[in-house]
């Protein structure tokens, strides 16, 4: 599979893994958001996003430094790839490597899911990827988990007949926590799958594992 050389494209500042922690929590939920809190969005105009006009048919939560929204695609040119990031910087990043590639099926949004998806239209998406996420191991910290029953339900609402959430982390606590919280949502049909079920783009994160030879967890959630 062909791949951007994005050596080409260097970073315009470092890159931070963790942000505030109040983008983590829905805005309804904050006392005094920061000014560097993400923007909410109720609807957004597509034909601002893809040259088709239409909305997502692809969606990466949480898409970081872009490698497998990118790459994703390059791969399957007919359908709108949609990535959602809490880091400014990045999505303008994969954004400005997106114009200069021509890649006109892909767009990366500024803006933090724990504010739902109210923005994506029901019943629209064939695929969702929610790959290798901020673990939170401490107990205090796991409020910032976006994994969440309401996630969900906005998941499940965004996905057509059919469509599938894609889960994967290098975390057995993770992993085990999520399938927790499908459990108690009960309406996604779960399987866990190997790597040899996962035909995708591999992630810096994945790759990192790769070679490192570290377990990776996946599951496919089915609507």
């Amino acid at each position: 599979m062909k791949e951007i050389d994005l050596k080409k494209y260097p970073y315009k500042q470092k890159i931070r893994h963790h942000v505030s922690a109040h983008n983590y929590i829905p805005y309804s939920d904050l006392k005094n958001a920061p000014d560097t809190y993400p923007p909410c969005y109720k609807a957004l105009r597509w034909e601002k996003y893809f040259a088709n006009g239409q909305s997502p048919d692809m969606m990466d939560i949480g898409c970081g430094k872009g490698t497998f929204l990118l790459n994703m695609a390059i791969a399957n040119p007919d359908i709108n790839c949609f990535g959602i990031e809490l880091r400014s910087y990045l999505p303008e990043w994969i954004n400005d490597v997106c114009k200069s590639e021509g890649i006109n099926n892909c767009h990366a949004l500024y803006y933090s899911v724990a504010n739902g998806l109210e923005f994506i239209p029901e019943n629209s998406v064939e695929s969702i990827f929610y790959l290798f996420p901020d673990p939170w191991p401490k107990n205090k910290h796991q409020r910032r988990r976006a994994f969440t029953a309401k996630f969900l339900e906005e998941v499940y609402r965004s996905l057509k007949p059919g469509g599938k959430l894609w889960l994967a982390t290098d975390c057995d606590y993770v992993d085990e926590y999520q399938n927790k919280v499908l459990s108690g949502f009960g309406k996604f049909n779960v399987t866990q799958i190997g790597a040899d079920d996962w035909d995708f783009p591999r992630t810096n994160k994945e790759k990192f594992c790769y070679r490192k030879k570290i377990e990776v967890y996946r599951r496919v959630c089915e609507k």
